[in-house]
């Protein structure tokens, strides 16, 4: 790979930056939830069949095409996008705000799917450049369980062909656009979901000793579950667990018949994780037994800890800065947030790395999930162009690497 294979991406990612930036704003206008992006895949279905590919429907609103160079049989990396947005009202005065009531783009999903269309639009007059086939990945439904990635990996989606590794990148307000954050092992927590129903007996608020009061039953469940994190977890793994929603329903003088309660367990190892399930149950139902009332709890597994291969992030990290420059690559903190992506770190090598979006003075550094959400637009021509050349790297290295493994082979 050379420097003049660089420069000849970032011209075309200049070249590109413009049409991509007009397909960000049509895909910010025009949101949809998730599992609901029947528009979505239409409109990215037919920008890619613009490119001369043939992308593929999976999982009903999923999106699926190869670029395949030469010997396309050699070697697949995958390049992975999500669609979805979110049911929050959007506050940004912009001509591209959204025309869809009380959804919109504010994690960022149009961002990473226009970026993975620029990147098709490179690779696509790249083919030349490389051996192998390139795997592009447009993804339902991320924010919600069970996730779209879960959906997509078993319907078949890294199967024939099997990707040898898989890349993902995330919207990061917190750096500025042309900077990119990544880090090695595991990155980001998994995700659980707590519902828990205390049910006691209500009554006159005044006379107590006739009741069983679920309220006071689920105070001490919510500040007794603390322990599993503070007793129970290795203090060198970081753990989570908070209760967000607590619903009694009763009033000043009427304790209620039950309280319900949502809440989330997060932590960044599955052995833990499985442990930490058995313990949360037996110690609010044993609160609850103990003073008279029962606790239902139903924990909905969510998404597994998200893992970047350190062999594979160590050589994106090189490449990053091959193509952006050393000062513009910076090492994450782990991030006790959940991405569905976790579901690919668990069945392939994969890096999932942040790409920067605020301007340099500050601007658009409102957080992910919230109604002001909005990018620098120069962000769109980092992001297709250095995932096109982590891919045309990537399978470069990995075809080297393979030589030189059976040149051993061989030799031995």
């Amino acid at each position: 790979m050379s420097q003049n294979l660089i420069s000849r991406i970032q011209q075309l990612a200049a070249a590109t930056a413009a049409e991509t930036v007009a397909l960000r704003e049509h895909l910010h206008a025009h949101p949809e939830l998730s599992f609901q992006e029947v528009n979505t895949a239409a409109f990215v279905t037919a920008e890619l069949k613009k490119l001369g590919l043939t992308p593929q429907p999976l999982a009903n609103t999923g999106v699926v095409a190869l670029i395949e160079g030469n010997n396309p049989g050699s070697r697949t990396v995958a390049l992975r996008a999500d669609m979805d947005a979110l049911p929050i009202q959007e506050t940004n005065d912009v001509p591209y705000r959204s025309t869809n009531p009380g959804v919109m783009h504010a994690c960022g999903h149009d961002v990473h799917t226009s970026s993975l269309l620029g990147t098709a639009r490179i690779l696509t007059q790249l083919r030349t450049e490389f051996e192998g086939t390139v795997k592009l990945i447009f993804q339902p439904g991320e924010e919600i369980l069970p996730g779209g990635a879960s959906l997509m990996i078993r319907e078949g989606v890294l199967e024939n062909p099997a990707p040898a590794s898989v890349f993902g990148q995330h919207v990061f307000p917190m750096l500025p656009a042309g900077k990119i954050g990544l880090r090695p092992g595991r990155y980001m927590a998994s995700t659980d979901e707590l519902y828990m129903t205390v049910r006691g007996k209500g009554g006159h608020g005044a006379m107590p000793e006739q009741n069983i009061d679920p309220v006071l039953v689920t105070a001490h469940i919510i500040v007794a579950a603390q322990q599993i994190v503070s007793r129970r977890a290795n203090p060198k793994l970081p753990s989570v667990l908070s209760f967000g929603k607590v619903i009694a329903n009763g009033a000043t003088n009427v304790i209620p018949n039950e309280v319900y309660v949502e809440g989330t367990f997060r932590t960044l190892n599955e052995e833990w994780r499985n442990e930490a399930h058995v313990h949360l149950r037996k110690l609010v139902e044993g609160i609850a037994e103990s003073m008279g009332a029962t606790c239902e709890l139903e924990i909905r597994r969510g998404y597994p800890y998200l893992e970047n291969e350190p062999q594979l992030t160590a050589r994106t990290r090189a490449a990053a800065e091959e193509y952006l420059g050393a000062e513009n690559v910076v090492e994450l903190d782990q991030w006790m947030a959940a991405e569905d992506f976790a579901y690919f770190s668990q069945q392939a090598d994969a890096c999932f790395y942040r790409l920067g979006t605020s301007t340099s003075d500050g601007r658009h550094r409102s957080s992910v999930h919230t109604p002001t959400f909005d990018i620098d637009p120069k962000a769109l021509e980092t992001g297709p162009g250095l995932m096109a050349w982590l891919t045309l790297r990537e399978l470069g290295t990995t075809a080297h690497s393979v030589a030189a493994d059976t040149s051993a082979t061989l030799n031995a």
